[in-house]
């Protein structure tokens, strides 16, 4: 190889990012007694949002946004007013190619003001990325076989509608959508 590329290599491997471990977005990072940690890094912003939201379906409770910035978010509990004092402050780091958690007050330890079979935070997008593996081995699964998958996968039973939404998301992001597959068919 040619000295110029041979440092061009160089240079690419000196400002490569160090934490390979969260680069893969579908993935959290595994923490002792699923807890966030003081300094926890995260490959994107939505990366880091999907680990805040699994974090309080498991946990029951739920949180609010009070900054959300190109290279900040900030969230505390729904009840913090109430003497409840959950927050996390998750900030972008430019130099290490990630998102940092800089502020955390430790385990989200409210109850919910209201009991619910449902949680806010439980989407269809989110419903979508967790039954994908069922979708792709079978595109016509039943919609009350994800309602039931998302039962026992996050102990919560949503709406037929909401379950019906995550199946079409789940296709289309596996298979496209069905307009672009249509106009690709010959004349």
């Amino acid at each position: 190889m040619e000295p110029t590329f041979m440092r061009l290599l160089d240079l690419e491997a000196m400002h490569a990012p160090k934490f390979s471990q969260y680069m893969n977005a579908g993935e959290l990072p595994v923490v002792a007694d699923d807890e966030f940690i003081m300094g926890m890094e995260f490959s994107s912003r939505e990366a880091m949002i999907k680990a805040m939201k699994d974090y309080i379906i498991r946990r029951g409770v739920d949180y609010q946004v009070y900054e959300s910035e190109p290279t900040t978010f900030y969230a505390k509990c729904t009840q913090y007013s109430a003497g409840y004092d959950w927050l996390i402050r998750v900030s972008k780091m430019c130099k290490k190619y990630c998102w940092e958690i800089r502020r955390y007050n430790g385990n989200h330890t409210c109850t919910r003001a209201t009991i619910s079979h449902d949680h806010s935070k439980l989407g269809s997008n989110t419903i979508a990325e967790a039954i994908k593996p069922l979708v792709e081995v079978d595109p016509f699964i039943k919609v009350k076989s994800v309602i039931t998958e998302v039962q026992s996968k996050f102990n919560y039973t949503v709406s037929y509608r909401k379950s019906w939404l995550a199946k079409q998301k789940a296709v289309e992001s596996i298979f496209g959508r069905c307009e672009v597959s249509y106009e690709a068919l010959p004349i």
